[in-house]
């Protein structure tokens, strides 16, 4: 083992113990051969932003086939790519997908530019995922730093600055390693190393190509690192969600604006959230016989929790409401739903299975 870590070190371990993604292109010891697709790169970095590889794949499989390429992507109906998307969460994701996607196409032929600054103009992309496209697509010695990144970097220098206060040094230790050659095969070893060895609890250390140059490992310190500062409590938000059925079978759905939380997303209406303490009014998007349900949903955001009153009611065919518009029985598929409304429609389904008791109460709005 070395007494410095050598990027020759982490490729060598990275040929025996690749994992296996539906975008990746294997190391050569594994048989890899060529640059991985631009195309699949971005969108599976899009995906991974805030997600883990077990939740994504299966999305990006169905996107991929239904999407090949960025041209395919541009000209999808927005409402198809949401659809697909829903579940995933973080959805200006998928907005700026489709923004990006139609830029590629309309201004650069449908080619990724193969610079990091090229594709840091392009929508959606940052700085990260600049470096990860440019290394992995393109081969360029850009350096990558994820979470995984930037564990590895804090116990290999042993660097107890909490994180986020410690980027900015992780990240030029992550740079003094990053090599010129094979330096996408780089970024995804280090990445791979600390999701399978370097893990956030009970690292492998063992088993680490850089165990003889870690001075965590050295000095004790692994388990503890990276430090990070406490975070302050999620607050709870407080809102409506009215599930109407029309007796035709149609839901009553709206789409929500582009901008902000779930914009794009079909949902239930139900008006804005509110925060915890200030009780949000009960406005019905039309008048009915709307039944709370004892049950709310909840659901947990990345800076909140949010607590949804569910309400349901049968509507009558001639329903007019204020708010939204009806989506046929047979068009409506609860997975195109953001995973908090997918919450909302399970809590309220049971009431349209005793379909005459929704109509029954006297609790209109």
């Amino acid at each position: 083992m070395r007494d410095a870590p050598a990027a020759t070190d982490l490729l060598a371990w990275y040929g025996r113990h690749a994992r296996t993604m539906p975008w990746r292109v294997p190391p050569p010891a594994q048989g890899g051969t060529g640059r991985a697709d631009p195309y699949r790169v971005w969108l599976s970095e899009v995906m991974l932003q805030q997600t883990t590889v077990a939740a994504v794949t299966d999305y990006f499989n169905r996107f991929t086939a239904r999407w090949p390429d960025v041209a395919a992507l541009a000209a999808a109906e927005d409402g198809d790519v949401m659809a697909q998307w829903a579940g995933l969460g973080y959805y200006a994701r998928a907005r700026n997908l489709l923004k990006c996607a139609r830029v590629v196409a309309s201004q650069y032929q449908g080619q990724f530019p193969n610079t990091y600054q090229g594709l840091l103009a392009l929508p959606g992309i940052g700085p990260y995922t600049a470096a990860a496209i440019s290394a992995i697509a393109f081969d360029q010695p850009e350096t990558v730093v994820d979470g995984n990144v930037e564990r590895v970097m804090a116990r290999l220098f042993d660097v107890h600055t909490p994180l986020p206060t410690a980027k900015a040094e992780l990240t030029r230790h992550a740079a003094t390693l990053t090599p010129i050659h094979r330096p996408g095969d780089y970024a995804q070893a280090v990445m791979d190393l600390g999701a399978t060895i370097c893990t956030p609890r009970n690292p492998a250390c063992s088993l680490c190509p850089w165990q003889g140059a870690c001075q965590a490992f050295k000095n004790g310190t692994a388990p503890q690192l990276p430090k990070k500062t406490p975070k302050k409590p999620k607050p709870t938000r407080l809102g409506h969600a009215y599930v109407g059925q029309r007796a035709d079978g149609a839901w009553l759905l709206e789409r929500r604006a582009d901008s902000g939380l779930l914009g794009g997303m079909l949902g239930w209406p139900g008006g804005p959230w509110h925060d915890e303490g200030q009780v949000p009014p009960a406005i019905a998007p039309l008048p009915g016989a709307w039944v709370q349900m004892p049950q709310p949903a909840l659901h947990t955001f990345t800076h909140f929790h949010l607590r949804l009153i569910v309400w349901v009611a049968a509507l009558p065919l001639d329903a007019a409401p204020t708010a939204g518009h009806f989506v046929t029985h047979n068009e409506f598929r609860p997975s195109d739903l953001p995973t908090v409304m997918r919450k909302v429609f399970e809590i309220a389904r049971p009431a349209f299975l005793a379909a005459p008791q929704v109509g029954r109460s006297h609790g209109s709005n």
